[in-house]
């Protein structure tokens, strides 16, 4: 990458991360598919909630407005003081879906621009957990889903 254009570019991400931590309490990032990459799914997660001492949220296989939807969601529990832990399941009213909290084993390789935020390298990645299993589930978008009105 040419480095006199990446730079200015990470600079306007790091402001607007910034700001959606600032106004909304944490920050969506959605990592979708272009042509030729080898990312073998879509996925976004949470920055912010390591600032509140709890892992990053992550969720795999999800179209942008549901998988924000649902990390909007959680993150308001999360922020409203709900500690989620490895193997508990998760539910919510109205859906039928259940969904499993899991450690993710390498955070580093994932969460970039959470580590970017917190300036940790990837061997000492801030923590994560995704939303593993059936990904074929849609998430109501249309509701509200929380303080975290940056998506």
């Amino acid at each position: 990458m040419d480095d006199v254009r990446v730079a200015p570019w990470l600079d306007q991400e790091d402001r607007r991360v910034s700001q959606n931590i600032r106004t909304h309490g944490c920050s969506i990032e959605y990592v979708f598919l272009c042509e030729g990459d080898e990312v073998p799914t879509p996925f976004c997660y949470t920055i912010g909630l390591s600032g509140l001492g709890h892992p990053e949220l992550l969720v795999f296989g999800l179209e942008y407005p549901s998988a924000a939807g649902l990390l909007n969601h959680v993150f308001a529990l999360v922020a409203a003081g709900r500690d989620l832990v490895p193997g508990e399941p998760l539910t919510f009213e109205g859906h039928d879906e259940t969904y499993l909290i899991e450690d993710v084993p390498n955070p580093g390789e994932i969460i970039f621009a959470a580590n970017r935020y917190y300036g940790r390298p990837a061997l000492a990645s801030v923590p994560a957990f995704p939303r593993p299993g059936d990904f074929s589930a849609v998430i109501d978008d249309t509701r509200d889903v929380g303080p975290c009105g940056c998506c």
